[in-house]
């Protein structure tokens, strides 16, 4: 991910309104961040428990997303949509998000299942359990990681595209 100010990151969100960009509160290690380790910047907003922020990089530009927890809880312990794993050490919940556009101010949202503080890209670089003998373990971390990122690129466009 190229690395973004904050005025970039503000600008960058497709599905809020000025007064929301102009509000939301940034990450506390903003100024810290390694942009080339990120796949995506997420983050939740410490002023508002239920409203979370995810900036993908979508064809070369930022897009900021938006998001709100929902406040029913799953009866059963959900899969976290974007990293899909099984064996999750956090909790999973579901974020709903406004399309960017027109669509998004007739009411027009979409649903995802995400970890709670947006743990995905750590989540998929750590090691899988050995499945078999001979299972290649890199290779299958390397293919999580490439799920990772074209399902958070799949939400963003969704998002951004079906205004």
């Amino acid at each position: 991910m190229h690395t973004l100010t904050e005025k970039d990151l503000r600008a960058s969100f497709v599905n809020a309104s000025q007064r929301e960009r102009n509000s939301l509160t940034l990450p506390d290690d903003f100024g810290q961040l390694d942009w080339e380790e990120l796949d995506f910047l997420g983050w939740r907003d410490a002023k508002y428990a239920l409203q979370g922020y995810v900036v993908v990089p979508v064809d070369g530009a930022p897009v900021g997303i938006l998001l709100r927890e929902s406040e029913q809880r799953a009866r059963t312990r959900p899969q976290c949509s974007w990293c899909e794993d099984v064996t999750l050490p956090n909790d999973v919940v579901f974020f709903s998000a406004k399309r960017a556009g027109r669509a998004g101010r007739n009411g027009d949202t979409v649903g995802t299942l995400v970890c709670a503080r947006f743990e995905c890209q750590r989540n998929v670089r750590k090691l899988p359990p050995l499945a078999y003998p001979g299972f290649d373990r890199d290779a299958a971390r390397q293919r999580r990681i490439e799920a990772l990122h074209d399902n958070v690129l799949n939400f963003a466009r969704d998002i951004r595209d079906n205004a």
